[in-house]
């Protein structure tokens, strides 16, 4: 066994070790008691402890990388919020209140958003703009799209049951569905070149034109039929009112009369009666009707020359 002191010299404990231990620590660990002059011995072998060399240079450029990294990181996230103008209360002219989210300026929406409801600012109308077209969907609880309005390039489309326009006092303006279509104003004003088109019936108290334009009931290729239960009034205050047609024009009262109440009547291309002999005229004829109700004029006489110019009637026939 080998005693292992300390370097006062006070204690020593033995240590079971090797010949070639017990040189080593000879070497290494000889010292001097007081009052002695030996010398301690060079140290041959010396043991090094921790990282030298490349690993050291190694291990530094690492952390150095690790804190610029940090650093960038910490400077890119001040940058982000400084930039995205975040704030307790939300993220720039987002906010978010107890009310819902509050948006201002313009924003800019690149997927479909969902909302229950869209308020404008009180002093501000809300502008809804897209580059290809905005469509509004409702749907149901069973997420069914039960009404769409789309607005696109070229037109505005409105899908559902029914479309309807009210005024701001809860008043229906316009009112769409399968069956018909109802305007509920005082008023149909209609300001084209054209007119209007229809395809089939119409139902209406009145028609009328703007004052000092004309007003004009065409049917280009079928009839124009007018009818109404308690009749039918054409009125044409400082005008003239005509009527043309290809083929005949029919006046019929079932159960009443035609009245033609004015101070002149004028017939000016009704044909002139014929008969054998040619007579002296005086300017002046009288109106002939015949069997068929075809209407002539004869030159007038002392007695009715209806008789003498009866040939138109027999042409007609």
């Amino acid at each position: 066994a080998l005693p292992i002191c300390t370097l006062d010299g006070r204690s020593c404990f033995p240590v079971e070790t090797s010949t070639k231990a017990k040189q080593m620590v000879r070497e290494q660990y000889a010292t001097t008691t007081e009052g002695t002059s030996l010398e301690r011995p060079p140290n041959r072998y010396v043991y090094k402890i921790g990282i030298y060399g490349w690993r050291k240079r190694c291990l530094y450029l690492f952390v150095l990388l690790l804190l610029i990294i940090i650093v960038v990181n910490l400077a890119l996230t001040i940058w982000i919020l400084k930039v995205m103008w975040f704030s307790p209360t939300g993220m720039g002219h987002l906010s978010v209140t107890s009310e819902g989210l509050y948006l201002e300026g313009e924003s800019e929406f690149l997927y479909p958003l969902y909302a229950k409801e869209i308020v404008s600012r009180k002093d501000s109308s809300l502008l809804l703009q897209s580059s290809q077209n905005v469509t509004v969907n409702a749907r149901n609880a069973e997420e069914q799209v039960t009404g769409r309005l789309l607005v696109g390039p070229q037109m505005v489309e409105a899908d559902g049951q029914q479309f309807q326009i009210n005024s701001n006092n809860g008043k229906m303006l316009f009112s769409a569905n399968e069956n018909e279509v109802v305007i509920g104003t005082d008023k149909l004003r209609i300001t084209g070149p054209e007119g209007a088109i229809f395809e089939h019936s119409v139902e209406t108290p009145l028609v009328k034109a703007d004052p000092f334009k004309l007003l004009r009931l065409e049917s280009p290729t079928r009839s124009l039929t007018m009818d109404a239960p308690k009749g039918v009034q054409i009125k044409a205050n400082a005008g003239n009112i005509s009527i043309l047609s290809q083929m005949d024009i029919r006046l019929q009262s079932s159960d009443g009369t035609i009245k033609l109440d004015t101070e002149n009547v004028r017939l000016p291309k009704l044909p002139l009666g014929l008969k054998g002999n040619a007579g002296s005229s005086q300017g002046l004829y009288e109106i002939c009707v015949c069997p068929d109700g075809k209407l002539y004029v004869s030159d007038a006489g002392i007695k009715s020359t209806c008789q003498e110019y009866s040939r138109v009637c027999q042409g007609s026939s």
